[in-house]
């Protein structure tokens, strides 16, 4: 039987839990709130992906505030939900209107082949 010991467990298959409000967030938290689905981007489990949250701020020398943390933990979670201007995407909905936008045109391109057909067919003297 082999030894997986080195091989560090995964985070992926459990839901997380949301960060506590703190007077100090950080971008941990941030990172947090989208793992813990309360942004409503995603469902609640970790995302290795979203590591890298910030990490471009702080190699540019200019880490994110604390106040910009705060600021982009308030609108992501609390202001999201709040305000009537946030909409679900197609995704969400599991619908995508591209299919629909298809077959419509394929219609409207038969309707105007058939009445132009048929236009010619009536002005056409003997047809």
């Amino acid at each position: 039987m082999t030894d997986h010991s080195d091989i560090p467990p995964t985070r992926t298959l459990k839901p997380m839990d949301p960060p506590p409000p703190s007077s100090r967030p950080s971008v941990a938290m941030l990172q947090g709130d989208i793992d813990s689905g309360r942004t409503g981007d995603k469902n609640p489990m970790f995302d290795p992906s979203g590591a890298p949250l910030g990490t471009d701020d702080e190699a540019a020398g200019t880490p994110p505030t604390p106040f910009r943390v705060a600021v982009a933990r308030y609108y992501e979670t609390v202001e999201r939900w709040t305000g009537s201007t946030w909409k679900h995407g197609a995704a969400h909905h599991k619908w995508d209107g591209l299919p629909v936008g298809f077959i419509g045109f394929i219609v409207a391109v038969g309707v105007i082949l058939t009445v132009g057909i048929s236009m010619v067919r009536a002005l056409t003297p003997g047809a």
